[in-house]
């Protein structure tokens, strides 16, 4: 059973960095991997994505200033977001796509959802 554990986030000043966390279980990293976020009263959004391969793909918000990643030893997925504004204020979601390792599906063929972790970022 996949089971995917969010860590991080947290209050955050305008300009400043933080590093979100994602430890996955039982999954191959034979999947799409990404992070996703939502503001209240906004639909999810995809931020960004990690193929199989290691390649990548940033909305062009986040384009610059964040950074996905995978350490495939602790099977963890990571967001390094720096020059953080207050327009990344949200929840944020890590996912994984099972059985698409080359591409990345559309949001709601995403198959396993972290907890969530709140971003806030204050003037």
């Amino acid at each position: 059973q996949v089971q995917l554990v969010q860590s991080g986030g947290g209050s955050v000043q305008a300009g400043g960095s933080a590093r979100l966390s994602c430890a996955a279980s039982g999954l191959t990293y034979d999947a799409c991997m990404g992070w996703f976020r939502q503001a209240p009263g906004k639909e999810r959004e995809a931020v960004a994505n990690i193929y199989s391969d290691g390649s990548t793909r940033y909305t062009d918000a986040v384009q610059g200033r964040f950074t996905i990643s995978r350490d495939n030893a602790k099977r963890t997925l990571y967001l390094q977001m720096n020059s953080l504004k207050a327009e990344d204020s949200a929840m944020y979601y890590c996912a994984a796509a099972l059985g698409y390792a080359y591409t990345c599906p559309a949001i709601d063929e995403y198959t396993n959802w972290g907890q969530g972790t709140q971003v806030t970022v204050t003037a």
